[in-house]
């Protein structure tokens, strides 16, 4: 049958849409071979020669969905981007408290870097020389970001946290330390669940820390 079927109600696609979704199904073809070949060389070996490879397509028919390398990397950015947004906010949903909350925080974090380790690398740790995500990716990331800063400052103004700095300021320190245990982590404990090993194991130490130096003279540590 010459036409595509739409969906379920057997709707005919007309060319224009059949062309949309073709190119959408062979982007993300082309974006899992990307990951796979980051997971097998490392992530700063991507090859879009070796990537069209992959998926059975010359190299140059390749540069018509991503025209550069950088091209490739920032929507393999932005796809670990949504991923890991979607994680983090799936975990803080039902967390009551400011501190149920940056729990949540540590643990989707080192869970990311744990399953999409390659994703990680990219977002997290900077492998890739040279490149820098578009100004259209940084956006979509920097509205997490301002998210979690809120999260900060609604606990400062109820006066359950006293931070002694801003809360940008505070929210880059909680990153700092749940990047470095995560980081560590990774380096010797890489099997071992968010929360277990040498360097998992000290996230709820390291929650206690922030509380206790947080936590305002005379309320409860």
């Amino acid at each position: 049958m010459a036409a595509a079927v739409a969906s379920d109600l057997g709707q005919v696609l007309a060319p224009r849409e059949r062309r949309r979704r073709n190119r959408e199904q062979t982007v993300s073809a082309i974006l899992d071979a990307a990951r796979a070949v980051m997971q097998e060389r490392g992530v700063s070996a991507l090859s879009l020669r070796e990537v069209a490879r992959r998926v059975k397509m010359q190299a140059p028919s390749l540069y018509e969905y991503f025209p550069s390398k950088a091209a490739l990397y920032d929507a393999l950015f932005l796809a670990g981007f949504r991923a890991f947004q979607a994680r983090l906010l799936q975990a803080l949903e039902g967390q009551a408290t400011f501190w149920d909350q940056l729990q949540a925080i540590l643990a989707a974090y080192m869970g990311f870097s744990r399953e999409h380790p390659d994703l990680y690398q990219i977002l997290f740790e900077h492998q890739v020389p040279g490149f820098a995500p578009s100004a259209e990716t940084m956006a979509e990331g920097l509205a997490l970001l301002d998210r979690i800063t809120g999260l900060f400052a609604e606990a400062i103004e109820r006066g359950e946290i006293a931070p002694g700095v801003s809360a940008g300021e505070a929210r880059d320190l909680f990153i700092a330390i749940t990047h470095g245990l995560t980081s560590q982590h990774l380096a010797n404990d890489g099997d071992a669940p968010p929360g277990g090993g040498r360097y998992g194991g000290l996230t709820v130490p390291a929650l206690a820390l922030f509380r206790a130096s947080w936590t305002p003279q005379g309320g409860r540590s």
